[in-house]
């Protein structure tokens, strides 16, 4: 069996983006940030869970900012303005639910 394969996007200055794997149901996507680079603030309906690989992240979740390291993880609800700012190069792993269909046309 072949997995596909997804390109890289590019959505923010110093920010890669690839869906790792997807269905209709959840998705599951890799952001690599250089240091400094920043996910800006926005919000979408889906479900999202992050979790730092690797990295320093400050994250901002519906007006609160949270410091996550290596190992952390964070839940962020549907509708609620999120972002984040790199403080050390790293990278988070980010599962959507449902699957977020904008990220799979380029």
């Amino acid at each position: 069996m072949s997995l596909p394969v997804f390109p890289a996007a590019y959505p923010d200055p110093g920010v890669t983006r690839r869906v790792l794997s997807e269905n209709a149901d959840l998705m599951v996507v890799s952001f690599r940030f250089d240091q400094g680079a920043e996910g800006k603030l926005h919000s979408h309906p889906h479900v999202q869970s992050t979790y730092v690989a690797s990295g320093k992240f400050r994250f901002f979740r519906g007006g609160e900012a949270i410091l996550l390291n290596q190992g952390d993880s964070l839940v962020i609800p549907g509708n609620v303005e999120h972002g984040c700012q790199c403080l050390e190069q790293g990278e988070l792993i980010d599962c959507f639910t449902p699957r977020r269909d904008d990220f799979l046309s380029l």
